[in-house]
């Protein structure tokens, strides 16, 4: 499942957001960050014939699906006032009624701030962040932020998966789908594998609401230390477009993986499709360059992987602070390739 370009909007300003971070942790996203336009700028740059009278939407949903992108896509971030609503009138050359739904409907989705003598402004952004390269979960990560988490398991129990047998040296394994939200906003969709011989022992019970690496440490004494970790930029499928509340092809992150315990033994296999406009991931640099193996850009017409290898925190190999730092600028690398990639495409 690869990020087609047409979905590319949302997910490329938050995967450039990424890269900045890695490049220049001054300059990591966050509410206080340079506006990327100020004023009409981005108004200006709307191509002519966005709101269409003639391609059957209504002329509101066209409007606010403008202004929505811009916001999604960092162009207009928080805090960022909005044109008028006579200037939009006029940019758009719909009546002042429909500007005034579209803002409405905007406002419904939290994206925009409406008030008598001061217009509308840019939300602050409900984002949660997560450090890809530590080994610590979601559930654990967003908690640490003060977030009440909630776990609802989909399904549990045995499939057949021949990638998930192979990377864990397991014939017969257990799936775990699981849907994570903070507050009652869903967060993520998470389908990890495990051997038979570790999944036959949970129980839906006692994962939901918890988190899978707790459970596995206290009743079973099995401790994840390290692992690889990868990154993907995909859309959204039917299916997980339902359980995250979100639209058809909206971007998504995808963090893949394995994990392995202080012996070094594989103990899950997972894919987690997080939410492009809630999740932010971020990564520790300290300043190196050196090229690092295992990561590659996507060659044309794929989309750009980035992997991200996990120390050890029990001993054993682990890269050091330059092997961490050069990893992080690799990751810029390729998410500007693919921000070029898009634009050559575009």
């Amino acid at each position: 499942m690869g990020l087609r370009l047409e979905d590319r909007a949302g997910c490329l300003s938050v995967m450039i957001g990424l890269a900045d971070a890695a490049v220049s942790p001054a300059r990591a996203l966050g509410p206080g960050r340079t506006p990327a336009y100020d004023g009409m700028m981005w108004l200006d740059e709307v191509p002519a014939g966005a709101v269409d009278s003639a391609n059957g939407t209504p002329l509101h949903s066209q409007v606010g699906a403008v202004i929505r992108s811009h916001i999604l896509s960092g162009s207009l971030p928080p805090g960022s006032q909005l044109p008028t609503e006579a200037e939009l009138q006029g940019r758009f050359s719909v009546s002042r009624s429909v500007v005034r739904q579209a803002l409405a409907a905007l406002s419904a989705e939290g994206l925009v701030q409406r008030g008598r003598g001061r217009g509308s402004v840019v939300s602050p952004r409900g984002e949660h962040h997560r450090l890809v390269q530590r080994m610590s979960g979601l559930s654990a990560q967003i908690s640490a932020e003060g977030a009440e988490v909630f776990t609802a398991v989909l399904a549990l129990g045995p499939e057949e998966n021949t990638a998930a047998s192979a990377a864990l040296g397991a014939a017969d394994v257990v799936g775990i789908r699981r849907l994570r939200s903070a507050g009652t906003e869903p967060l993520a969709v998470i389908h990890t594998w495990v051997p038979r011989a570790i999944g036959a022992k949970l129980t839906t019970a006692e994962l939901t609401d918890a988190s899978l690496h707790a459970v596995l440490r206290a009743r079973l004494g099995v401790s994840i230390v390290s692992g690889r970790r990868q990154v993907r930029a995909v859309a959204a499928t039917t299916a997980l477009a339902e359980l995250l509340q979100i639209s058809v092809g909206e971007p998504l992150l995808l963090l893949e993986g394995t994990s392995l315990d202080e012996n070094g033994v594989p103990i899950e296999m997972f894919s987690t499709w997080h939410r492009a406009d809630r999740m932010v991931f971020d990564l520790d640099v300290i300043g190196a360059d050196e090229p690092v193996a295992g990561q590659r850009a996507g060659r044309s017409g794929e989309p750009a992987t980035a992997s991200v290898t996990e120390p050890s925190r029990a001993g054993g190999d682990r890269p050091d602070r330059a092997q961490l730092a050069a990893q992080a600028a690799d990751l810029a690398r390729q998410l500007r390739d693919l921000s070029a990639e898009i634009a050559r495409n575009a």
